[in-house]
């Protein structure tokens, strides 16, 4: 049976390689989704375009767990020598955008979640939801299934882990912060020129630390990443707009974060975009984790963004694939890491359900 589930997964995979899928524009890969759990005789809903079902036999009295991953990509890099949109198979290698992130990850969940679909007298309910709009944060992916599926109690969110346990991931705030001056023309005297304002206030970032520091995730990550200024060379503008990135530890709340920017930072405004995108955890001595040490597989924080934000029971990012290879030129996942994975899931799930 799960040499029968990796076979169609990694079918599935190609297929939704050679299917574009960027954010918000989803509708074709849902349909091969739609197809693959119609081939395994599996109840599904569609809700825009996130995909969901529950195990055959699922009972209201027990907890539920989520299987999640998404189906929209990232639009492909100037940098890719092979076609983005064409599963190409080398030295083990599938190649096409998406392989990796996070398309290995959902098709080897699909398969797991197949594997204990009509299994009866499971300790947990199984939900499983191939979302959209993971890319982009929009409003019509994950975040928007929890008022539609049943109450999650805990979660595997998959992203490329390398089969290993991100037991805690970091948040991200990011803020559009503006430095003000005096606007003149370049030939007169100035002594409060914006753009010169702005040396001190990118010292006082690149300076600043955050007290509290993460066993799993270590310190807040503050970083300057985008600034503008200016229209003509010969008129000092009036302002400097700055973009801060802000990747938030399990120690904080958005909320804080934001309040003491908003106290600290020496700048005449600081706004936060959106406080929604949070950090998250699950407990080191969850019966999920406790299962995944057993079975070999270490523990780490993880300092990039997933669909965890959006959740807010505990979650665990586990998946195959490497996040090093995400957003990258010629972006692929080795075969034997889906099949590895689906073996892991399965071995994992066995263990708690």
């Amino acid at each position: 049976m799960i040499d029968k589930l990796t076979t169609r997964a990694i079918q599935l995979l190609k297929a939704l390689i050679e299917t574009p899928s960027f954010s918000s524009e989803e509708d074709k890969t849902a349909q091969h989704i739609e197809q693959w759990f119609s081939h395994q005789n599996i109840a599904f809903k569609r809700t825009k375009n996130n995909i969901w079902a529950t195990n055959k036999y699922f009972d209201d009295s027990k907890p539920t767990l989520l299987l999640n991953s998404h189906h929209d990509t990232v639009k492909p890099n100037s940098g890719y020598t092979k076609d983005p949109f064409k599963a190409i198979v080398e030295d083990g290698k599938l190649y096409g955008l998406g392989s990796n992130d996070a398309g290995g990850c959902l098709v080897s969940l699909l398969a797991a979640f197949g594997y204990f679909y009509n299994k009866k007298n499971l300790n947990y309910n199984l939900v499983i939801v191939a979302s959209a709009e993971e890319e982009s944060s929009g409003n019509n992916g994950l975040n928007s299934m929890l008022s539609v599926i049943p109450k999650v109690d805990v979660a595997i969110v998959g992203e490329p882990t390398l089969m290993n346990l991100a037991v805690a991931e970091k948040g991200l705030v990011v803020f559009d912060a503006v430095v003000k001056g005096t606007p003149s023309h370049a030939a007169h005297p100035n002594d409060d020129n914006a753009i010169y304002n702005t040396i001190s206030v990118l010292e006082w970032f690149k300076n600043y630390t955050f007290d509290k520091s993460s066993e799993a995730l270590g310190d807040v990550k503050l970083t300057v990443t985008q600034i503008n200024a200016g229209q003509q060379h010969n008129a000092v503008p009036a302002d400097v707009k700055l973009v801060v990135d802000v990747r938030v530890n399990d120690k904080y709340t958005n909320q804080e974060i934001v309040a003491i920017l908003q106290k600290e930072a020496p700048c005449d405004h600081i706004i936060p975009r959106s406080t929604k995108l949070n950090s998250s955890s699950i407990p080191i001595d969850h019966p999920l984790v406790i299962a995944g040490i057993e079975i070999g597989r270490s523990t780490y924080g993880s300092p990039t963004l997933s669909d965890q934000a959006v959740l807010s029971c505990p979650s665990l990012k586990l998946g195959p694939g490497d996040s090093t290879r995400s957003h990258s030129a010629d972006e692929f996942i080795h075969i034997n890491e889906i099949e590895e994975g689906i073996k892991i899931y399965i071995k994992l799930l066995e263990k708690v359900l």
